[in-house]
């Protein structure tokens, strides 16, 4: 019967999957631009698979791009406040090369180093602001000469994002970007082969055709229009079947839709229709009007004026009195998209989202390109009941036999687990320094990714193509053979997604090598402490991370075999995978008790200042309780981007535990919190971590809550709660600096590493 059951869900599971699988590879995408009034967090992104922030710029001296400081907190923060309505949807930075950056744009694609420095840029500036691939918008078509240089830069734009994405161990960026008609005279195009070969697709833009017979014009839009007086007609079928003449795919073009229309001023109130005689613009400079603004001026000034649909332009238009007005209503926008499907594009695109009136013209496009696949959806229902009956007979005797298999290796599994545990190092790969060499490119600088109190560390690829972090013991470094084999003997024991494993070792002509699993988005302290990244880490993700930490130290200290004290948690400790997963990391310096222990001396003190517990400074004592303090310091950091270097409050009196304890006591804790944490409903959160945080960092290491109870405060909000007494290596300024000479000498906070102080 469990068989049967895991197999209907299994099918019905696949048939929701098939049924929405068209839907999901039909782009809706639609532009944001920046200085529009629709603010980032009202975009309804649940009626879009793609969403475009624009627009980005090219530097004139060094091409690099430019964001308008303006809209730069908006740009970062793009990504993740779209994704808070739709964790699905794909978002992309779009460059302006057009207009007043089309002379620029020119100078750039004609120089290779000046191609190369806009290429880089682009792709850094996307990773920095979180956005899922790049479009290109405003590029005219051009001259042989011209347009050759932008197909050698498409070509080495595809190649440096696959290059990025292969050394980086991120999805490859999406490389867009926005095309104009083909012009009629044919003596300018673009560099088809080039776009077919690089682009994933292009948004072939399909309006500003729909106007009254031209006239001499030298507005904004004159470029697109020239001035002639007369001229033939493109509708949307003839924008779409030239870039279908040059050799496009239909699935590699996207119909890029407006929201706004035109209204003009009429010669002859009689001679109203489509290519009528006009004046001119009525309202702006370029006659545009936005579709909100057009519905507005329908209620008020329209006098029941009754819109009609022409199908052959794709717009409706209307007079009222000397006025000549076309706009895209939501009857256009569905006859366009049923248009773009039956086709075979890609999907639509449009632009731009503030001229939406209450998401009326996106609700109809989505609505529309769901209601074209509800006969296939219909006949794919069918075909699937029909196969899910006949797997149903069969499943039933497979199910029970391969459930037999699976109790079976998980028996295995579980048997092989502790005899790992118990045998040190036995999976571990035992490398040669040549291969290690070969790896690095001889430990080349280019490959180095960071440097700790071990040694550096750098990315390599192992001869099986497996990307990894190699760190080498530095000759001028304090530690050694000790923290070598500490580190080997214990990561090879511990089996847990958020612990950093080490792979294989090197222990060669005096060389000594570790071999970890390559971490792609380097660690927690290049997020937090850095002003624009750390947007990047919304409240969401912090939490994830935190619990994430918690985990690994619960682990550490309950559910392996032994007890284990890390002794150097801090958030350079802290690295994250390619989804932003925490792992802990460096376990040199960590000690192992047994189950019975509880606490042990030393008189060599190692650790890293602001997250040693006093105990440990004054009697060398380490404990649990150690960990606890270092992931209490930690968690203050997470919460409130703040280094334990540096001193806040009035006079910059207060060390960090200090500064958080008495704001937290006053009842002022929002001073303390990250300003990028704008999500007021996490408020009771944040106070809640501050609050385990200050219980975490007491004098008394028996004051302090075990992992356990950490996590049970953090997963549980109604558990109870303790008030936090004051905080470990609290002082003012302006106390006796005689009395707490050492105590300031301990908190001269910063992030080197203690090596070798002997307490009194």
């Amino acid at each position: 019967m469990a068989a049967k059951t895991t197999t209907f869900f299994f099918l019905l599971f696949l048939s929701l999957n098939l049924q929405c699988s068209n839907s999901d590879n039909w782009i809706r995408a639609g532009y944001w631009h920046s200085g529009s009034t629709l603010p980032v967090s009202e975009i309804n992104s649940a009626l879009f698979t793609h969403l475009m922030c624009a627009f980005a710029r090219i530097n004139s001296s060094t091409y690099h791009i430019l964001i308008d400081s303006t809209y730069q907190r908006s740009f970062s923060n793009f990504t993740n406040t779209v994704k808070r309505k739709n964790p699905s949807v794909t978002t992309l930075l779009s460059i302006w090369g057009g207009k007043q950056n089309s002379e620029i744009f020119s100078s750039m694609i004609n120089q290779s180093s000046s191609r190369q420095s806009f290429i880089e840029s682009s792709i850094e500036t996307a990773r920095l602001y979180g956005f899922d691939g790049l479009n290109l918008a405003g590029v005219m078509p051009g001259n042989s000469t011209s347009m050759t240089n932008f197909g050698t830069l498409l070509e080495d734009w595809r190649a440096a994002v696959a290059s990025e994405s292969r050394n980086s161990g991120k999805s490859e960026l999406l490389l867009v970007m926005t095309g104009y008609n083909f012009w009629e005279t044919r003596l300018l195009s673009y560099p088809v082969e080039s776009m077919k070969k690089s682009l994933d697709w292009v948004n072939v833009l399909a309006f500003d055709n729909y106007l009254p017979t031209r006239y001499n014009f030298t507005g904004p839009h004159s470029a697109l229009y020239g001035s002639s007086s007369s001229s033939s007609w493109l509708n949307i079928n003839d924008s779409v079947q030239e870039w279908l003449n040059r050799g496009f795919l239909a699935t590699k073009l996207v119909l890029c839709m407006p929201y706004h229309g035109y209204a003009w001023k009429l010669v002859n109130t009689n001679d109203n229709a489509v290519g009528a005689p006009a004046s001119g613009p009525t309202f702006t400079t370029d006659g545009s009007m936005g579709y909100k603004f057009t519905k507005a001026y329908i209620r008020d000034y329209g006098y029941g004026a009754a819109s009609v649909y022409n199908g052959t332009f794709g717009v409706n238009f209307f007079t009222v009195g000397q006025t000549w007005i076309n706009f895209d209503s939501a009857e256009a926008i569905r006859a366009k998209v049923s248009f773009a499907k039956e086709k075979g594009l890609l999907g639509y695109s449009v632009f731009q989202l503030a001229n939406d009136d209450n998401w009326e013209l996106s609700t109809a496009a989505k609505d529309q390109g769901g209601k074209d696949q509800k006969n296939e959806r219909r006949l794919l229902i069918i075909i699937l009941i029909t196969v899910a009956m006949a797997i149903l007979l069969i499943g039933t005797i497979v199910g029970y036999l391969k459930r037999k298999f699976i109790l079976k290796s998980r028996m295995k599994n579980r048997i092989s687990a502790t005899e790992n545990l118990s045998c040190n190092g036995h999976n571990l790969l035992v490398l040669s320094l040549t291969t290690i060499r070969e790896a690095t490119d001889n430990f080349a600088s280019g490959n180095k990714i960071g440097e700790g109190g071990y040694g550096p560390v750098y990315k390599g690829r192992l001869p099986k193509g497996q990307e990894v972090a190699v760190k080498r013991l530095s000759k001028f470094s304090h530690q050694g053979s000790e923290e070598f084999k500490n580190e080997v003997k214990l990561t090879t024991r511990l089996q847990h997604v958020n612990l950093v494993p080490v792979l294989g070792i090197c222990n060669e002509k005096e060389e000594k090598v570790l071999i970890y699993e390559f971490m792609p988005n380097k660690s927690l302290d290049f997020y937090i402490f850095d002003p624009y990244r750390r947007y990047l880490l919304d409240w969401r993700k912090r939490v994830d991370i935190i619990e994430g930490i918690t985990q690994g130290l619960l682990y550490l200290q309950e559910y392996s075999n032994f007890t284990i004290i890390h002794r150097d948690i801090k958030a350079s400790n802290i690295l994250l995978d390619s989804e932003m997963n925490p792992k802990i990391s460096d376990f040199g310096m960590a000690k192992t008790f047994t189950k019975d222990e509880c606490e042990a001396n030393t008189r060599r003190i190692v650790g890293t200042y602001g997250y040693v517990p006093p105990e440990y400074v004054r009697k060398g004592i380490y404990s649990m309780k150690y960990d606890v303090y270092s992931f209490g310091v930690l968690l203050l950091q997470i919460i409130s981007g703040k280094r334990t270097a540096c001193y806040y409050g009035p006079n910059d009196s207060f060390n960090l535990l200090e500064f958080a304890y008495r704001l937290w006591k006053d009842g002022e804790g929002m001073e303390f919190f990250d300003s990028s944490l704008d999500d007021s409903s996490s408020t009771w959160k944040l106070m809640r971590c501050m609050q385990v945080a200050l219980l975490c960092v007491q004098e008394n290491p028996a004051d302090r809550p075990t992992m356990l109870e950490v996590y049970t405060l953090l997963k549980n909000e109604t558990a109870t709660i303790t008030t936090p007494r004051k905080p470990a290596f609290s002082f003012t300024r302006d106390e006796d600096e005689e009395r707490n000479k050492c105590k300031l000498k301990i908190c001269s906070i910063n992030d080197a590493s203690i090596t070798q102080l002997v307490p009194r």
